[in-house]
């Protein structure tokens, strides 16, 4: 009986455990799920709202609130061709693409990285062209989004490119006061460039499967208690049956004693005939 308990308890103590592995995985998706809905929240408040101007968005100390992202600025000034880099393996058009990013210098003197859109990949590691920005004065409209982190590989990029969209990599080849908490996606252009860059998709509505994973993890920590009590269950039953002393069939050894018993008689009879 001790033997079952402690076994018992060794199955009831890795259901447990199961199920506490469970609990954390689920609440990790239900984290997810809430910050994915957190996300959506922003893009629908923000995706469509009246541009603002760069100051409005972004404060003089260049300090970016989160809950800025997506919303559209102006802004009027030029472009820096001249310190325009690519960032590479960009999923766009089915293909690897370029994404092509471009200093723009505001009429109030600071400059904000702008990503102008994306060129399919060349044979080689750049693309065969890069359509120049328009020059002079131009009045631009741009979404706020974070920058990137570096790869956490350790990944580089040729001369003239970036793994991510890093951007205090880009501002240090950048002359001037550069934006480094925000770059902005263009938009519009006014007046346009003569040849346009692959544009950007609006983001996707799809809250994701988080929130049906958390509720699998759960229902994976009630199946393992579920599964352990089936087996106790089990041994019970048997052990029940075992302690009710059930009628063995008889042994082999006992049919063999009882037909000797048998041929003994018969001797008997037989010699006492004689």
């Amino acid at each position: 009986m001790n033997n079952r308990l402690v076994r018992w308890g060794v199955y009831i103590v890795i259901a447990a455990a199961f199920a506490v592995a469970c609990a954390f995985l689920a609440n990790w998706q239900f984290d997810r799920n809430e910050h994915r809905s957190e996300q959506l929240a922003l893009i629908e408040q923000n995706y469509d709202a009246d541009a603002v101007p760069l100051d409005d968005a972004i404060a003089a100390d260049g300090a970016f609130a989160a809950d800025a992202e997506w919303k559209p600025v102006t802004l009027r000034g030029e472009y820096l061709a001249d310190d325009q880099m690519l960032v590479r393996n960009r999923p766009h058009g089915g293909t690897s693409a370029f994404e092509v990013l471009v200093p723009f210098r505001d009429v109030d003197g600071r400059t904000l990285i702008v990503d102008r859109g994306w060129v399919p990949p060349g044979e080689g590691a750049e693309p065969e062209a890069v359509p120049a920005p328009p020059g002079g004065t131009v009045d631009v409209v741009v979404r706020l989004r974070p920058g990137e982190a570096l790869p956490t590989s350790g990944r580089s990029a040729p001369e003239g490119q970036l793994p991510t969209i890093h951007l205090p990599s880009m501002a240090a080849e950048t002359n001037g006061e550069v934006i480094t908490s925000a770059y902005g996606m263009l938009v519009s252009e006014d007046p346009t460039a003569e040849t346009a860059l692959g544009g950007f998709e609006s983001p996707t509505e799809d809250p994701g499967p988080h929130l049906s994973y958390a509720i699998q993890w759960i229902l994976f920590a009630i199946m393992g208690f579920i599964f352990i009590g089936y087996i106790i269950r089990t041994e019970i039953q048997k052990h029940r049956e075992e302690a009710a002393g059930k009628p063995r069939p008889a042994t082999r050894t006992r049919r063999r004693d009882h037909d000797a018993d048998a041929e003994d008689e018969l001797l008997n009879d037989a010699e006492a005939r004689v």
